[in-house]
Formats: C-alpha cells, sequence, structure tokens
C-alpha cells in the first residue's frame, strides 16, 4: 500500500512552466514505478510520463516530449513533473501514480499503475 500525495498545480498562461511533486508514502516496494497521468473533461485518461525508481528508465507521452521531464529524489520518495512551455491542450487533471513495476524491472502503462493520488489541476490559457 502506498499514499500520494500532489502538489504544484495551477493556471499559467500558454508558454509558461510549472512543477508537479508527488510525494509518496507507505510501502515503498509498491513504488518502484512512478508517474503521471492526465486527464481533462469528457476525454480519456492519458499516460503523460513515468520513470522506474529502480534505474531511473523513462517513458514519456509523444505529446509531451521535449517539454516535459520527469525526476525523481530517491531520498525524499518523491517524484517531479516539469513542464514547459505549456499548451493549452496541456489543460487538465494531473495524477500521481505508482505501481510496483513488472517482473523484470519494467513498467506498465502508466494509466494501469495501481495507485495514484487526488490529483493536481492544470490550466493554461492562450
Amino acid at each position: 500500500q502506498v499514499q500520494l500525495v500532489e502538489s504544484g498545480g495551477g493556471s499559467v498562461q500558454a508558454g509558461g512552466s510549472l512543477r508537479l511533486s508527488c510525494v509518496a508514502f507507505g510501502y515503498m516496494y509498491s513504488a518502484n514505478c512512478m508517474g503521471w497521468f492526465r486527464q481533462a473533461p469528457g476525454k480519456e485518461r492519458e499516460g503523460v510520463a513515468s520513470i522506474y525508481t529502480g534505474g531511473g528508465s523513462t517513458y514519456y507521452a509523444d505529446s509531451v516530449k521535449g517539454r516535459f521531464t520527469i525526476s525523481q529524489d530517491n531520498a525524499k520518495n518523491t517524484v517531479y513533473l516539469q513542464m514547459n512551455t505549456l499548451k493549452p491542450e496541456d489543460t487538465a487533471m494531473y495524477y500521481c501514480a505508482a505501481d510496483p513495476g513488472l517482473y523484470g524491472g519494467s513498467c506498465p502503462e502508466v494509466t494501469e499503475f495501481g495507485y495514484w493520488g487526488q490529483g493536481t489541476q492544470v490550466t493554461v490559457s492562450s
């Protein structure tokens, strides 16, 4: 069992930046994989980025490659999502997610992670 607490959402103009943070509490072997997915009203959940905390390998959705960066601070059990050059289409509720991971040390699709937080809203205006 792991609990996740997100912070850092807000409202920015297009082209701006935000950094989301996610602190994990609990049984940390349940958080070998951590990541972010987002969901906008009327749209399906979309995986944004993930990281395998044991080895640092990362995944990014094509829509955010080159603009978003996921990073970790294992000493603080924290994962960050640095979001630059934000676009109005990035507007969504962003959820931190965690998962024990797959056998062999890889991560499932971030939208299938087993644990997620309450979410933090990101709004980008044009």
